[in-house]
């Protein structure tokens, strides 16, 4: 059991402490949608979106997550939260859509419908229209936490399981490029994405990870995700998913 906690706190770069008990948290337990924003701190049209999205990570029916982009780097302004990785992610997820391009602010609501992340009169329809049907439990035992996803009637063959460690909120002041001067505050603030396990319709899955230790004086929220992949292997819809934050 130590060797695997120590290879996902050393595969997600957190240190190991103590946290409050998982009742103790605020736990997203039946959202009916998942909000990915792909936004960039040196991203003149992103600081009205980043702010949606802090307004929408207060509702309980939405998870929201914010992966930081590395592509706007190069315009004066190292945005302190990038992550090659988001970028890739989100190119991904623009082959499986068969769009060409990718631009920020893009928001992506479970997995397959995409709209830009400021409009905030199109993400209230889209969303009023979706739902998460696989449902995904989560439980304390001792010092580990227990995922339970049950089976599902879905036409699918697997899909994948994700852990999310995401901060809350935090303040910027941004010194140069387009936002140079602003001081902005972000939300729900992706760290990582580690896939955890595959879940099968017909049979469900149970996976016991020592999440609850992994979460520091930073990191105090994550988030699960049961995400179809494509024919060729790219994300897909999400199915499923749950989120806790201390």
């Amino acid at each position: 059991m130590m060797k695997l906690i120590s290879k996902f706190a050393g595969a997600l770069g957190l240190v190991l402490t103590s946290i409050a008990p998982i009742s103790a948290m605020d736990i997203k337990a039946e959202p009916v949608a998942v909000l990915e924003l792909f936004t960039s701190q040196g991203c003149s049209s992103c600081p009205p979106a980043d702010e949606i999205l802090g307004e929408l990570a207060k509702d309980k029916r939405f998870i929201t997550l914010a992966y930081h982009v590395d592509y706007w780097n190069y315009i004066g302004w190292e945005d302190t939260f990038s992550q090659k990785a988001h970028s890739d992610l989100q190119r991904q997820y623009a082959r499986a859509n068969g769009e060409k391009r990718i631009y920020t602010p893009q928001m992506i609501i479970n997995g397959r419908t995409d709209v830009v992340g400021s409009y905030r009169d199109e993400i209230d329809k889209l969303t009023a229209q979706a739902s998460l049907n696989v449902k995904v439990e989560v439980a304390e035992v001792g010092d580990m936490l227990s995922i339970s996803i049950p089976p599902a009637d879905i036409d699918l063959k697997d899909a994948t399981v994700w852990l999310v460690p995401f901060v809350a909120n935090a303040k910027v002041d941004i010194g140069r490029g387009e936002n140079r001067g602003r001081s902005i505050t972000y939300s729900s603030i992706v760290k990582n994405r580690q896939l955890v396990g595959m879940w099968m319709p017909q049979k469900g899955v149970e996976l016991s990870l020592p999440v609850p230790q992994m979460m520091n004086d930073e990191i105090n929220g994550l988030a699960i995700l049961v995400q179809e992949r494509t024919a060729k292997g790219l994300p897909g819809r999400i199915l499923g998913a749950v989120s806790m934050l201390r």
